[in-house]
């Protein structure tokens, strides 16, 4: 059997938009008192993992929730690098970006059942949508899923090449679409649509050419309550 490498995918924690029920990308609210609990809990579940690397999007959420993993992990040190990825970032959502989501996700629904029907699929859908987020931005500048993903598939080209045949630990801190979308381009089969809770983790494993989804969304390790 070959090397490979195992990749925790990790989902930032609750922040104050995601609290208020608020869209956002690019915009950077803190992690909320929750969020950062959650952190801690999911990270002292995780602290017997030794990560090789680090890789955040360079927003505050992603970096603030990979510095408490770090925190706790056993193998980890002073020295120890989080490499900050624009690549990584979420959608951009343009001028909806603090807008509650609820109003703006019915105007994206309604372009898209006018301009894509009711029969394209799951994975399809979510293409659409975000190609709707441009349309309906009435500045046009939210990204639509082409210019999003060829951000994000340059960052998970360069941290897969880079890792792919040590058997290495790699942690990868990123945000909701991000992170789906990549285990997508990885695991093809896997299925887009399904959300992921904060502070979650999920994992793929790279062995012999091929790309595994082991777990995903996982929160049952996280500790019953946040230790020092």
């Amino acid at each position: 059997m070959g090397k490979g490498v195992t990749i925790y995918f990790m989902r930032h924690g609750q922040t104050y938009l995601n609290r208020y029920n608020r869209i956002q990308g690019w915009a950077d609210a803190p992690l909320t008192e929750e969020g950062e609990r959650d952190v801690h809990r999911s990270a002292i579940g995780l602290r017997k993992v030794n990560f090789s690397a680090v890789y955040t999007s360079d927003l505050r959420r992603t970096i603030a929730t990979a510095k408490i993993v770090l925190q706790h992990n056993y193998y980890a040190s002073a020295d120890t690098k989080i490499h900050e990825l624009k690549a990584f970032r979420e959608q951009f959502f343009g001028s909806f970006e603090g807008l509650e989501i609820d109003p703006v996700f019915h105007k994206v629904q309604d372009y898209v059942r006018t301009h894509y029907g009711q029969t394209v699929s799951e994975n399809d859908r979510v293409k659409c949508e975000m190609d709707a987020f441009k349309a309906t931005d009435p500045v046009h500048e939210a990204e639509d899923f082409m210019s999003f993903w060829m951000r994000v598939e340059l960052g998970l080209i360069d941290v897969i090449t880079r890792h792919r045949e040590t058997d290495q630990n790699i942690l990868v801190v990123s945000h909701g679409m991000t992170i789906r979308n990549m285990i997508h381009e990885l695991v093809p089969d896997f299925n887009i649509k399904e959300s992921l809770n904060n502070a979650s983790v999920s994992i793929v494993r790279y062995q012999d050419g091929l790309y595994h989804l082991e777990a995903f969304n996982k929160t049952d390790h996280f500790a019953l309550a946040e230790e020092g």
